[in-house]
């Protein structure tokens, strides 16, 4: 479903794009320990068509990599001339955690993705969140805000949205990924700040921390160009739809299976993240190997996240599982046999560390 039409407007944030224009800038947005400026690399591509504000975000935590490959790749390949409206990439959010290659602004150890909206008397960290929203997401319609999972963890492909909002849901769905965690999503969280403010927003989750790896960067464009074909941004393209889908909130459907006892981890699954009821998911030893605990699937189910780190304590996350009804695992068994199915280990360890 196309936008209405509308005329085409410059976008303006404290100056101005204007249509048919493509502008890349680095934006002030703080300053360093020695006075020096704190810049963010944006892109601005305003189309000659008029349509929605839709921008994309990417390393909000520094060490989290594909989104920003992403966001260079959107900013790259669309050209005013072909765009109904604007695109609004922001490259690397937080640049000083970004130099660092850290999840955190340094030094203070502050989330920029509690920090939203931000304050402009506050500490660095909400000055910036500060200066990159109301400059930037403030004058957009919609959005996606790239991640990965955390150091030591490994995510799959999916996305979180607050699905009882209809501009959030009508957004996830054109992204088409198969799973969606729905939920609010947490305090400060660019996502819920934007999406309270009518900005509807989906956090794209996808893979690890410090790599790029490129089947999950070619799904996030092929679910971006779905994107604006949905909203009339680009309006000779089709909207996707993948072949399952799976969206849950409630706890009983979700589980962060736990190890009980500490030792080393040997991850079982695989090759895909389907598992199920009985299957093992991974063994703990002791170092003499004397004691061996094996941690098996509570019920049929994806595996959403997981530990990478081979190492636990008691309590230590060992794996994220969605529970999955008849007709949707049938489905992923199906594309599994066909060889459709994007499991995240399907590719091997070397497709993993691309």
């Amino acid at each position: 479903m196309s936008e209405p039409s509308r005329e085409p407007e410059p976008f303006r944030y404290d100056a101005e794009v204007a249509p048919g224009e493509k502008r890349h800038v680095r934006y002030e947005v703080g300053e360093s320990y020695l006075g020096d400026p704190i810049r963010v690399p944006i892109t601005v591509i305003n189309g000659e068509g008029g349509g929605p504000n839709v921008f994309f975000s990417a390393g909000i935590h520094g060490d989290e990599l594909n989104g920003v490959k992403v966001v260079q790749e959107v900013a790259d390949r669309y050209d005013p001339s072909e765009l109904h409206g604007t695109l609004v990439c922001l490259h690397a959010c937080n640049v000083p955690a970004f130099e660092a290659q850290q999840r955190y602004t340094p030094i203070y150890d502050q989330d920029m993705n509690r920090s939203f909206p931000g304050r402009a008397g506050s500490n660095t960290t909400e000055r910036m969140a500060n200066e990159i929203y109301r400059r930037f997401v403030a004058p957009c319609d919609l959005g996606l805000d790239f991640h990965t999972s955390t150091r030591n963890r490994t995510t799959i492909y999916h996305a979180r949205a607050d699905l009882e909002d209809p501009g959030v849901e009508r957004l996830a769905r054109a992204f088409a990924t198969n799973v969606v965690l729905y939920g609010t999503g947490d305090a400060g969280s660019l996502r819920s700040v934007a999406t309270a403010d009518g900005i509807p927003t989906v956090t794209v989750e996808m893979g690890r921390a410090h790599r790029f790896q490129p089947v999950l960067i070619e799904k996030a464009l092929e679910g971006v160009e779905s994107v604006l074909a949905e909203y009339g941004v680009l309006p000779n393209e089709p909207v996707h739809w993948p072949g399952w889908y799976e969206s849950t909130a409630a706890d009983t459907t979700k589980r962060w299976i736990r190890a009980d006892t500490g030792g080393l981890v040997d991850m079982e699954w695989g090759p895909y993240p389907l598992v199920h009821e009985d299957d093992p998911i991974c063994t703990v030893t002791n170092h003499f190997k004397t004691e061996e605990r094996v941690v098996r699937a509570p019920f049929d189910g994806l595996i959403l996240g997981a530990l990478e780190n081979p190492v636990a304590a008691p309590g230590h996350p060992l794996c994220h599982l969605l529970e999955l009804d008849r007709e949707t695992k049938r489905e992923i068994e199906r594309e599994i046999d066909r060889g459709e199915f994007d499991g995240y280990r399907a590719h091997g360890d070397a497709w993993a560390d691309d």
